[in-house]
């Protein structure tokens, strides 16, 4: 039997499946004492075991067997939760999601997972503890080979670094016996490497090496334009070093080394296990779940849960190609439309408007029918994040308090797709940058638990993505101090310069403020990417921040970025459309009315302010219209963020629904325009991206 046709519906599934594993897990860390959730996690990997081993993906099958050995103990009371077990089966998820993403690339599904395995059988066995208590020294450099793993956050940077041409390498720094001051040359180390480029990753990390929590050598990922050996020289001119090893990085070993450090500790694992006796089985004491007060009521809510009627199937699952070819042919649809009524309105035939205005209510109402189909709760993304927020705080020995409110709220498919990654950076920047150490919030007066929310809301046109931690704030007199050093400001300019605008700095490539560079953030890279992403969707970043209460990141996105609402206007015989979304009025403006500043910048009077008049004339080179030679003129104000701005046109020719296409690859990063779109005369009109303009 042909299985491949199965495959795209177990890829789905087997997601499906490890997100809800993921999210119960988490659920069980908080209730290590409730059966019921350990019930919930041991169906979906059995469920998850039965599929794969289906579709012959034998090595998924076979890690999702060892994780069911241990659940299973569990769930009859013959194996007590601890942090051991859950590190563990948290590992056996990561390389379970590598397994699925491996297929979905293409790939068998196939990885090294002898470590995680191993560690499964000693718990089931019973003697995990035993040979933890035995082997310090080996669990030290098991430890210390899993500090040397890439996450997701820390490859994606590197391969990001490697595509735009960087160079990247693995450094290996080793002291001298006889080093007195470890930490201080470490330091001078790490200072050499922050005028080439950026650290990436350090092992151990960078608090430890800064606390002299090391032995003689440390390790970092480094991202730099310098060749190999200038790095080479450079490094070697800090005393007191014993060797420097600079290995150069592929795209094709960054990918690998996660699975190389695992093979590694299989193959010290396999050598432990065959130098030790195999341990009888050992029974493991019944779980506390009795003695937890709170535990009889959680096993009484999940008895009533599963007495419920089931609920039918109302949902199937649709390629989402399929949607774009029905969004393109809706899009045709549209523009035939708006012929129509250009038609019917010189013709003025009475059946023909009817027809026309019965035709126009049915295709608006078709129109968003589809775009709702195409959107998706932004809980499809959001749902990662409790997992990453976990480990954050755990390596990080902080306490964060993470809660999600609106993760019901949707979003076009194509921009959920894309949002992931700067949601990502945000989050680890809430975390490392903005939560306090626990010590620092006690001394603060706050409490030792941080707390960051994630909201997500609908407001107009636009969903409002908020990010928001309770730590220390930003500080206005540092980020300026080091946007003076770094050139990115003059100090006259820095005097001048508003909180908004001092804020939004931070976005500025390879800007950071961080005092120490630690593997979480702090490398300068990150924030200038979040902003080109959201801004590539067409949205935007504001921050709002108060120092010793907290900062907010507000992340605004279009609902959808195939059809928008847009205001048609002329220049000449030329036609332009500009999103209603951007424009805050529109006005006539009398020339004498017209100021200019110093530069011949021509300034216009607006409420109780003056805000500028670009000539759109000028700088789109209109062959037969200029506003200079107009005694009044039709202006739009078009507004991003705080800043407004006022835009010359010739004349109006009114609201419609327009169908976003894209410029080509000849003419896409043409400044100014965000694309383009056919009107129902056939005509083609550019559309102003006013965020362009207003740079």
């Amino acid at each position: 039997m042909d299985l491949n046709q199965y495959l795209s519906m177990f890829i789905d599934e087997a997601n499906d499946h490890l997100q809800a594993l993921n999210e119960h897990m988490l659920e069980l860390e908080n209730q290590p004492d409730d059966v019921g959730i350990v019930q919930v996690i041991f169906r979906s990997a059995h469920t998850l075991k039965g599929m794969s081993a289906t579709m012959g993906f034998e090595d998924l099958a076979s890690l999702t067997h060892q994780m069911e050995n241990v659940l299973d103990l569990v769930r009859n009371n013959l194996l007590a939760m601890d942090s051991f077990i859950f590190d563990t089966l948290f590992r056996s998820l990561d390389a379970l999601e590598a397994m699925v993403s491996d297929i979905t690339n293409g790939g068998e599904g196939k990885a090294d997972v002898t470590a995680i395995v191993a560690s499964l059988q000693s718990i089931v066995k019973g003697d995990y503890k035993k040979e933890a208590a035995s082997e310090d020294g080996s669990s030290a450099s098991g430890e210390e080979e899993q500090n040397e793993r890439l996450d997701e956050f820390q490859r994606s940077i590197l391969e990001q670094s490697l595509e735009a041409g960087m160079h990247v390498y693995h450094i290996h720094i080793r002291l001298r016996e006889d080093c007195v001051l470890k930490a201080a040359r470490a330091y001078m180390v790490f200072q050499v490497l922050g005028q080439y480029g950026e650290v990436v990753k350090s092992n151990p990390p960078a608090q430890d090496i800064e606390q002299d929590k090391f032995e003689n050598g440390f390790s970092v990922f480094y991202v730099s334009s310098e060749q190999e050996s200038r790095l080479q020289q450079e490094i070697g001119q800090v005393s007191e070093l014993d060797s420097v090893q600079v290995q150069p990085f592929t795209l094709d070993d960054v990918r690998n080394w996660n699975s190389q450090i695992d093979e590694i500790q299989a193959g010290k694992q396999e050598a432990a296990a065959t130098a030790a006796p195999s341990k009888p089985d050992v029974k493991q004491e019944q779980s506390a779940a009795s003695e937890s007060p709170s535990a009889p009521a959680r096993k009484a809510n999940t008895a009533a849960a599963a007495t419920g009627k089931p609920v039918g199937n109302r949902t199937i699952r649709v390629d989402i190609e399929r949607l774009d070819v029905l969004m393109n042919l809706l899009s045709e649809m549209l523009i035939d439309r708006v012929r129509l009524e250009q038609l019917s309105g010189e013709l003025k035939n009475h059946d023909l408007t009817d027809t026309v205005e019965h035709l126009s209510r049915v295709s608006s109402d078709l129109q968003n029918i589809v775009l709702k189909l195409r959107m998706v709760p932004v809980d499809t993304v959001f749902s990662r994040f409790p997992r990453m927020m976990r480990d954050l705080a755990k390596s990080l020995d902080k306490k964060v308090d993470f809660i999600i409110t609106g993760a019901e709220t949707e979003l076009d498919r194509t921009v959920i797709d894309e949002i992931g990654d700067p949601l990502v950076h945000l989050l680890r920047n809430a975390v490392d940058h903005g939560i306090e150490s626990i010590e620092e919030r006690i001394a603060a007066g706050k409490s030792e638990t941080g707390t960051v929310h994630l909201r997500a809301f609908h407001s107009g046109n636009h969903v409002f993505i908020e990010i928001e931690e309770d730590g220390h704030g930003i500080d206005r007199a540092m980020v300026l101090k080091k946007a003076i050093k770094n050139g990115v400001v003059t100090a006259e300019r820095a005097v001048q310069m508003s909180d908004e605008q001092v804020y939004m700095l931070l976005f500025a490539s390879g800007f950071s403020t961080a005092e120490k560079v630690s593997d979480i953030s702090g490398r300068g890279v990150g924030l200038d990417v979040v902003r080109s992403k959201i801004t590539s969707l067409g949205g935007h970043v504001i921050v709002e921040s108060k120092l010793g209460q907290g900062t907010k990141f507000i992340v605004q996105l279009p609902l959808t970025m195939s059809i928008l609402s847009a205001m048609l206007f002329r220049l000449g015989s030329e036609k332009y459309a500009i999103p209603l979304s951007s424009i805050v009025e529109t006005s006539l403006v009398k020339k004498e009315k017209i100021r200019r500043v110093h530069g011949g910048i021509r300034m216009v009077d607006y409420r109780d302010s003056v805000i500028p008049l670009l000539s759109l004339s000028t700088l789109f080179d209109c062959p037969n219209y200029s506003d200079m030679e107009e005694e009044e003129i039709e202006i739009i104000i078009v507004r991003k963020g705080e800043r407004l701005a006022a835009l010359d046109i010739d004349d109006f020719i009114g609201q419609s629904e327009i169908v976003l296409k894209p410029l080509g690859t000849y003419l896409k990063n043409t400044p100014g325009f965000s694309g383009a779109t056919i009107l129902g005369d056939g005509q083609v009109a550019l559309i102003i991206d006013p965020n362009a303009l207003l740079k």
